[in-house]
């Protein structure tokens, strides 16, 4: 487990790319607030758009995943928490005004760059016409 990357995994650097050529700024690795040892992959913190890419195997792709033979129990809970600990991030920054845009690493990172860019736009929209009223 410990040769896994944890960051800056392919899927991740792909997607922060196509961001930064599109102009969008972003912090990486942000804090999940509220939440020790919790991260954010890329985050926009003044949208506050929390972006989230999630690997198949450790966060349980329904189309990807797959179960290990060996010490299956324990893998089989290890993954079980991991998801738990996605739903749980994810409810706390909902619950904080985020918005929390989840993909898997296999997913087109054209397309996801694309969904991302536009909900960052909504969002700042919406923020900045919720300061003019």
């Amino acid at each position: 487990m410990s040769r896994q990357p944890s960051k800056d995994t392919a899927a991740e650097l792909a997607v922060r790319r196509l961001l930064h050529a599109a102009g969008l700024r972003y912090r990486v690795e942000y804090p999940v607030p509220g939440m020790a040892r919790r991260r954010i992959d890329v985050a926009f913190t003044g949208a506050r758009v929390a972006v989230l890419i999630d690997g198949c195997f450790w966060h349980g792709c329904p189309v990807h995943a797959t179960q290990p033979k060996a010490n299956a129990e324990w893998w089989r809970n290890k993954l079980d928490r991991n998801m738990a600990r996605d739903r749980e991030t994810t409810a706390h920054l909902v619950a904080q005004g985020w918005t929390v845009l989840r993909f898997w690493e296999h997913e087109d990172p054209d397309s996801v760059a694309a969904q991302v860019s536009a909900t960052v736009e909504q969002r700042r929209t919406e923020r900045t016409r919720g300061r003019t009223r």
